[in-house]
C-alpha cells in the first residue's frame, strides 16, 4: 500500500466513527420525538387512550383501573364523532370524571394532560387542581362529567358524554 492509499484508508476510518455516531443521535432523537409524540397524544404515563362502549347506555370502567392517581383517558364514538373524556381518582380519594376540553380552548382539540396534582390544558397551559375537577365549571376548567361509583365500576351515562359531542364535532 503507498502513503496516497494509507491516508484514504485513514480518513475514510476517521469518518465511518463519526457517520455512526450521527446516525445514532439521529435515532436517539427521533425516539424521543416519537415517545413525546405518544405521552401528550396519549396523555403521558397512567393514561389508558382506549375506546369505550355503552351498554345499556353507560359506560362502565374498573374503579381499580383508575384508582392510581393517574388521569386515564378514553373515547366513545358516536355517530361518527369520538367524544374524549377522562377520569381520575383525585388525593382526596373523590373519583372525577371530565370531558377532555373545555368551554374555552375547545376548538383547539388539544385535551389535557397530567402534571402530578394538576390537569394542564395543551392549548393554553393553563393548570386545573385534579381535586377541583366536577366542583369548578366553565372557562378553562375541564368540563365536568357526571359519574356514579357503583360496587367496584365507575359508571357514566352514554347520553352524558353525547351531550358533550358539539365540543368535539368538526
Amino acid at each position: 500500500m503507498n502513503d496516497r492509499q494509507d491516508k484514504r484508508a485513514r480518513f475514510e476510518e476517521g469518518i465511518k466513527p463519526k457517520k455512526r455516531l450521527r446516525v445514532l443521535f439521529f435515532l436517539l432523537g427521533l425516539a424521543a420525538f416519537v415517545v413525546g409524540g405518544i405521552l401528550v397524544a396519549g396523555g403521558g404515563p397512567g393514561s389508558s387512550n382506549r375506546v369505550v362502549t355503552a351498554l345499556d347506555g353507560v359506560i362502565s370502567i374498573p374503579l381499580a383501573e383508575v384508582s392510581d392517581g393517574q388521569a386515564h383517558f378514553y373515547t366513545y364514538r358516536h355517530q361518527g364523532v369520538e367524544v374524549k373524556f377522562f377520569v381520575l381518582k383525585s388525593r382526596d380519594g373523590v373519583v372525577r370524571a371530565a370531558l377532555d376540553t373545555c368551554d374555552v380552548c375547545y376548538e383547539a382539540r388539544k385535551g389535557y394532560r397530567q402534571e402530578g396534582d394538576f390537569m394542564v390544558c395543551n392549548n393554553c397551559d393553563q393548570k386545573f387542581r385534579n381535586d377541583m375537577i366536577n366542583e369548578v365549571k366553565g372557562g378553562c376548567n375541564p368540563a365536568p362529567l357526571e359519574r356514579l361509583v357503583s360496587g367496584d365500576r365507575v359508571v357514566i351515562a352514554a347520553a352524558d358524554l353525547v351531550a358533550g359531542l358539539n365540543y368535539f364535532a368538526q
